[in-house]
């Protein structure tokens, strides 16, 4: 029997709670890995990056000391290993940082399997500095310490006749239920009860909270604001540094819940957007975009000008062309600078864009760059409300519509949209089709957005959203995605 090839191992530190701080060689190995072994303190978005093949597991061990679970994860990852496959264990922050990297790969090389290590970004230092909080500072500490809040697993605990005596900042990782033990053994070990202290929960993410106190009252504090794990506890002077540095509070959308309805392949986009500005941001597709590009390119020989009124039109488009060159005789125009920049990926200037982001407003436009009679081909979608029949007697042209991709509805269940409307604040539309959509998973119900307020990406969904009974709280200014996150900006701003 010829013997099976041995897979290897990536024990890999994911950051603390945002992909933004997942390295790019740990982007790269999940990526290519057959398997994913995860936990729960890393991002949800990590695992996306997965192939669409690869073999999930979750082993999460929530707020507990490890024991019996991270045995059964270091002989998953060599059984795994052992079949020959590309293993990812991917953890929250770093492997070696109480990680417990070092007893998986005890195990791993008991068997000869291959493996690396791949860094990641500790909690210990990028929490403090989402929370403003320097771990080191010229004049005040030159110095940091890090410790497990936990106790051994024999009940033994720190030193803190030691720990008390240090001069550095005093770095307490996953100790929120020791926390009256951490602060009552540093006072009694001399520690001034007077030290500042700040309590940091959901580090990194959306939902990050910082509560701040001194060694004396910290636990009470952390008490009313109801703290929870996965929380740190950052001690000494360098917390006075966060009513001049914290910034990840400070950002345009800070504070904001925000709803994503669109198509679910085009959500990521306009959700990273938001979330950099500091929105806490849910998805909630109510629409899914299909390819439907089947023409002969050589059709148009017989058109003069070619109008986009999408990327998405862009995108279908262009993957039916096969050759660009059938494209060279005809005035280009588009709708909106998204439509606009993906064009010009493919090495395409357009001729015109509208001042107003309306497909009616191509049509008008179109008629600067053709003559009489000349054939105009409007690239759209199945719903699109071009109406090729009224622009083509209005401006004696003839106007053809050419769809290239389908949108159909998308209806979700209703007890789960309520559900997601109690966490957000906003609710996002860029379509009448999804404002539709929207309106028919929810039966109607308008009740459900009490308090909450409706964002229009323009006239068009707007006139939709008012037919259906809804109040349009906001309506872009620029009818794309970025005019939409301006205007709840501005809104903030009020």
């Amino acid at each position: 029997m010829v013997n099976q090839k041995i897979g290897k191992v990536y024990i890999i530190g994911a950051g603390c709670g945002n992909i933004d701080l997942l390295t790019l060689k740990g982007k790269r190995c999940i990526e290519s890995a057959d398997c994913i072994v995860y936990d729960r303190l890393i991002d949800p978005k990590v695992l996306k990056l997965a192939k669409k093949s690869a073999e999930m597991i979750y082993l999460g061990k929530g707020n507990t000391e490890g024991g019996v679970i991270q045995d059964e994860i270091n002989k998953i990852l060599a059984s795994k290993a052992l079949e020959g496959k590309i293993v990812a264990r991917v953890k929250g922050g770093d492997p070696f940082v109480f990680g417990r990297g070092g007893e998986e790969i005890e195990e791993i090389v008991k068997h000869s399997i291959p493996f690396e290590i791949v860094p990641g970004i500790s909690s210990s230092i990028a929490v403090p500095e989402y929370a403003g909080i320097p771990v080191t500072h010229r004049g005040i500490a030159r110095s940091f310490h890090v410790f497990t809040g936990h106790t051994m697993e024999n009940g033994e605990w720190h030193d803190f006749s030691t720990i008390a005596k240090l001069d550095g900042t005093l770095v307490f990782l996953m100790g929120i239920k020791n926390l009256d033990l951490i602060t009552g053994d540093l006072i009694k070990n001399g520690k001034n009860p007077k030290t500042p202290v700040a309590v940091i929960e959901k580090g990194t993410s959306e939902n990050q909270r910082v509560t701040v106190g001194t060694l004396e009252d910290i636990v009470q504090k952390a008490k009313e604001d109801k703290i929870v794990p996965p929380a740190i506890t950052i001690i000494g002077d360098v917390v006075k540094m966060r009513d001049t540095f914290k910034w990840f509070e400070n950002q345009p959308l800070s504070g904001k819940k925000v709803l994503v309805t669109r198509d679910e392949k085009q959500a990521a986009e306009f959700s990273e957007k938001l979330r950099i500005k500091g929105a806490t941001v849910r998805e909630l597709p109510f629409i899914k975009i299909e390819d439907a590009s089947n023409f002969d390119e050589s059709e148009l020989k017989n058109f003069s000008a070619l109008l986009f009124n999408s990327s998405n039109g862009v995108k279908y488009f262009m993957k039916n062309i096969k050759d660009v060159r059938c494209l060279g005789h005809l005035k280009i125009g588009v709708v909106g600078a998204k439509t606009d920049e993906l064009l010009r990926e493919y090495k395409i200037i357009p001729d015109f864009i509208p001042e107003k982001y309306m497909g009616s407003e191509l049509a008008k436009e179109v008629v600067h760059f053709t003559k009489e009679n000349d054939k105009v081909l409007f690239v759209t979608s199945d719903i699109s409300p071009a109406d090729s029949e009224k622009w083509s007697e209005e401006y004696n042209r003839e106007f053809q519509k050419l769809v290239v991709y389908k949108t159909e509805k998308h209806i979700q269940d209703k007890e789960k949209i309520e559900s997601v409307l109690k966490e957000v604040e906003y609710i996002t539309f860029l379509s009448s089709s999804t404002v539709e959509s929207f309106n028919k998973s929810i039966n109607g119900d308008l009740t459900l957005l009490k308090d909450k307020k409706v964002v229009s990406i323009g006239p068009v969904t707007t006139k939709t959203l008012i037919e259906l009974g809804y109040k349009v709280a906001l309506e872009a200014k620029v009818f794309d995605v970025d005019g939409v996150i301006d205007v709840i900006g501005d809104e903030v701003d009020v």
